[in-house]
């Protein structure tokens, strides 16, 4: 497994390495020892698994606040996606900015995404699965998100059409946010 520190603080690409015959392929989708190395989260409350079915879905961008934020390990099983997270950290030299990573399934990628970022994404092919582990479990009364075309976070999708839950069509602005990280 190749660990790769991306734009912001904390947030890191993480590519297997399959082992490749005849039959197909092998490959390590988690390794404790070499995120524990870095200081990173290894101990997981829950994994999660979710299917979007048409392209230019956007899912996102979500939070849990306090006490229940959450460190998230994301990775696409099938088809591709583009990963967004934006920092929430008040104290972070990089809040209020966002990066993305395309995640693949023949690439091999994830990203982790430490406690104190929004996190969403936009499917670029139909029939996208994403699995992804949380290092806290659901809390529905600690849950909000960002608008994903807010105007302040100013975040290059790949889409200006997406298909939207009637909940993140009404998530609120960065500018009327008060960060809890």
């Amino acid at each position: 497994m190749k660990i790769t520190p991306l734009k912001l603080a904390g947030t890191y690409e993480i590519t297997a390495t399959p082992i490749h015959d005849e039959r197909g392929y092998f490959q390590r989708t988690y390794d404790q020892a070499m995120l524990r190395e870095l200081g990173l989260q290894t101990e997981w409350a829950q994994e999660n698994q979710s299917f979007s079915a048409r392209k230019h879905i956007i899912r996102g961008l979500h939070f849990q606040k306090p006490p229940k934020a959450e460190t998230k390990l994301v990775r696409v099983v099938q088809g591709v996606v583009w990963d967004v997270f934006v920092d929430l950290r008040k104290d972070s030299p990089t809040y209020g900015r966002w990066d993305a990573v395309e995640l693949t399934a023949e690439k091999h990628n994830m990203v982790y995404i430490p406690r104190g970022f929004a996190h969403g994404y936009c499917t670029l092919t139909p029939a996208c699965l994403v699995q992804y582990k949380v290092d806290s479990p659901y809390a529905p009364d600690l849950q909000d998100g960002l608008r994903w075309s807010d105007p302040t976070l100013n975040i290059s999708w790949p889409t200006s059409d997406p298909i939207l839950s009637p909940r993140d069509r009404e998530l609120g602005f960065f500018k009327d946010y008060v960060s809890p990280f």
